[in-house]
């Protein structure tokens, strides 16, 4: 089992035990230890938030979580995967989270496919106070993430008449889009973009499937510096398509944590839950849980402002390790190609590597072209309810039925875009 420590850097030994990962949370001055969330008490200063101990300790643990992940590598596991980490986090006020460690640790195992032992501990940083709080003309939280699903969802929130306070997390490649998105819907005075700032002394693992949770973490200090202003439960809309959400295993290869469950309703619930018990008072909602992304773009509200701006958002799954560039041959990216043909726009994104799908051939990288094509041609032959057989099991029949029509249409989506390369 790898141990993590995550507190205040006065809380931290000076004589470090091996083995152990040590964080130091929100501050930084020892280069010994790893750091965490460095840069955020300035940052949530300058937006003058004054987030509440519950809100400001979910963030904190959200922080840990991240750490961790990145800190404790997976190649070394008995399966190569699947990490047992011990997580030790000191709050603010742990005691409101000591009775729900284990549904907490439920619901990481969801996300991350780890096992997790969590120890909630005093003398975490206390959450800033401002003298002059912020009001936000805002009416609701929504994730602006530099994605097309979220230049989607923050323009139809706009095309309705809410007024959404955005909430990024900071990722390089995407912040400038993130920020032009916020100005072109004119939400650039509500909008709040966060960095994680994690530095590790060590190689990092690079799966990073905890990442998310900061994300919704940042959600949460919106949501509740929403309800100081309210005294109301206040709307956190997370657009994402229902075809990623759901991201069912192309194979047998695929299957639990090595498809990521970022914005699964599995894990959405579980969150949901936690927020409920420690009196968060955000409601995420999924608006597009049963859209294809195709049929997100197609029924835009705004589909002039989309054209517009399409190209310049990012999906692809390996942008970072291609440069920044979107390969064209992940499941995000054949995804994104699909959409774009499924709603007739012009996909002007500038550069995909691997642009003509039938030559992808095995040069660097992952290559998924052939798992979706299989993928495609089962669904043809015995339809999505045979594909998807217990993967819904947690829905109602009702909603079931739901998860299975818009995994249908999705790899009807990705079969056109296929067929386009002679590929199938």
């Amino acid at each position: 089992m790898s141990t993590v420590i995550c507190a205040h850097k006065d809380r931290l030994p000076d004589d470090l035990l091996p083995g152990i990962n040590y964080f130091s949370m929100y501050r930084h001055e020892r280069v010994d230890i790893s750091t965490v969330g460095t840069g955020l008490l300035r940052d949530i200063g300058r937006a003058r938030m004054s987030p509440s101990t519950r809100a400001w300790d979910f963030l904190t643990f959200a922080l840990a979580v991240n750490a961790a992940d990145l800190a404790v590598g997976r190649a070394r596991t008995a399966d190569g995967w699947t990490r047992s980490i011990q997580l030790e986090v000191a709050l603010h006020d742990p005691a409101p989270f000591q009775p729900m460690r284990a549904q907490i640790a439920e619901a990481l195992r969801f996300l991350t496919g780890d096992f997790w032992q969590l120890r909630f501990v005093d003398g975490g940083e206390p959450p800033p106070r401002s003298t002059n709080v912020q009001r936000f003309d805002a009416d609701c939280v929504s994730l602006l993430s530099g994605g097309l699903d979220s230049l989607v969802g923050a323009i139809d929130l706009t095309a309705h008449g809410r007024r959404p306070l955005f909430v990024s997390q900071m990722a390089k490649g995407d912040s400038d889009t993130q920020r032009l998105y916020a100005r072109r819907v004119g939400g650039a005075d509500r909008h709040l973009q966060w960095n994680h700032n994690v530095r590790v002394t060590h190689e990092t693992e690079r799966s990073t499937r905890g990442r998310s949770i900061v994300f919704f973490a940042f959600a949460a200090i919106a949501a509740d510096a929403l309800h100081q202003q309210t005294q109301g439960r206040v709307e956190v809309y997370v657009p994402e398509n229902g075809l990623i959400s759901l991201n069912v295993p192309l194979n047998a290869g695929r299957v639990g944590s090595l498809s990521t469950k970022t914005t699964h309703p599995v894990f959405m619930m579980r969150l949901q839950a936690i927020w409920d018990e420690l009196d968060i008072p955000g409601a995420l909602l999924r608006p597009y849980a049963y859209m294809t992304k195709g049929e997100m773009l197609d029924r835009c509200e705004d589909p002039d402002l989309l054209s517009e701006l399409a190209g310049q958002s990012t999906s692809c799954g390996r942008f970072g390790y291609y440069g920044y560039t979107h390969c064209g041959r992940c499941v995000p990216c054949m995804v994104r190609r699909a959409s774009f043909k499924r709603a007739r726009l012009t996909d002007d994104t500038r550069d995909y590597v691997f642009d003509d799908l039938s030559i992808a051939g095995p040069a660097k990288g992952a290559n998924d072209v052939g798992a979706v094509a299989r993928a495609v041609l089962k669904i043809e032959a015995s339809g999505a309810p045979a594909f998807t057989a217990g993967q819904f099991s947690f829905a109602d029949p009702i909603e079931r039925r739901k998860f299975e029509a818009v995994v249908q249409r999705g790899f009807e989506e990705l079969g056109a875009l296929l067929r386009d390369h002679n590929v199938l």
